[in-house]
């Protein structure tokens, strides 16, 4: 089993494989193995997934051969993709967050619609640490934990049979929401999403993206958000109103998917917003999802 990240060394952004907790940068273990030219950026492994995995593995089988190449441990992992090409976003998306939301027939699946909405990939992806700026004049951010897809082979209209054939790998997500910011009332279109959700460093990514292949069933997968140590979320991807196959197969429909391409899947019950709860200053979110990992930011003064 291996995984993917991204660490900053000497202020510069590295792609690194991750065998047995080690990183070990990409550019190195291809000189170091005599190995045809690998992607440096974890993004444009995506370009030719399948290549690419193929010399991922190679890496793996060789590890022994990579001994003093393994980036310090101390180097500060960034999101482990720079940059998506696009960031989608599925909204409303789980039983139990219908229902707390108030939304009506909470519990029946033909009286939803699945939607989505974007943010802005280069402004929104960020890492772990102190990176996330409360959003400027937002008094009402929210938290929300999310399993996300990227995209490892272009998809355009596909069926729910090889719907995830497209998905190369999987990571935990960090949905940010300005829900101030999101409602407007005395307008005819009551929400603006643009405001609400595309603020600058309202993506959290992290701390790994795990491939595929080793996620046998991504719709059972246990999912966890805490605030200042205190558990919010606490569910399962079981609880998705529209699978992971429906989703790609509605966005499909409406644009074509591309490799790097970044999914948000949607949140389950435990967000601020019903409680009047919402993040501070200063607070630490902490994301966990079974199989891939946790991330940690905490919220910084707006900027």
């Amino acid at each position: 089993m291996f995984s993917l990240k991204t660490v900053e060394v000497d202020s510069v952004p590295v792609g690194c494989i991750e065998i047995d907790g080690r990183a070990y940068p990409l550019a190195a273990c291809a000189k170091a193995l005599d190995i045809p030219a690998l992607a440096t950026s974890v993004r444009d492994l995506f370009d030719d997934w399948p290549a690419s995995a193929a010399l991922l593995e190679q890496i793996v089988s060789r590890q022994e051969a990579l001994s003093g190449h393994e980036v310090s441990s101390d180097s500060p992992s960034l999101a482990p993709i720079l940059y998506p090409g696009k960031v989608l976003c599925a909204g409303a998306n789980y039983y139990d967050h219908l229902a707390e939301m108030g939304v009506p027939n909470a519990s029946d699946k033909s009286a939803q619609r699945l939607f989505f909405f974007f943010k802005p990939p280069r402004q929104a992806i960020v890492g772990p640490g102190p990176t996330v700026s409360m959003p400027i004049n937002c008094q009402r951010l929210d938290w929300e934990v999310e399993l996300a897809m990227v995209i490892g082979k272009t998809a355009r209209n596909v069926g729910l049979e090889d719907a995830l054939d497209h998905v190369a790998a999987y990571t935990v997500a960090i949905d940010l929401s300005a829900r101030d910011l999101n409602k407007a009332p005395d307008t005819f279109y009551k929400l603006d999403w643009v405001a609400g959700k595309a603020h600058d460093t309202s993506c959290p990514l992290g701390p790994r993206l795990i491939p595929a292949q080793f996620i046998p069933d991504p719709m059972n997968l246990h999912l966890k958000l805490s605030v200042n140590g205190a558990v919010m979320q606490d569910a399962s991807t079981s609880g998705m109103v529209f699978d992971l196959r429906e989703q790609l197969v509605t966005l499909s429909r409406i644009m074509t998917l591309e490799p790097g391409d970044v999914i948000l899947t949607g949140t389950p019950a435990g967000v601020g917003a019903p409680r009047g709860t919402f993040l501070k200053v200063g607070d630490e979110v902490c994301a966990t999802i079974d199989g891939i990992g946790s991330i940690s930011v905490q919220v910084q003064p707006s900027r």
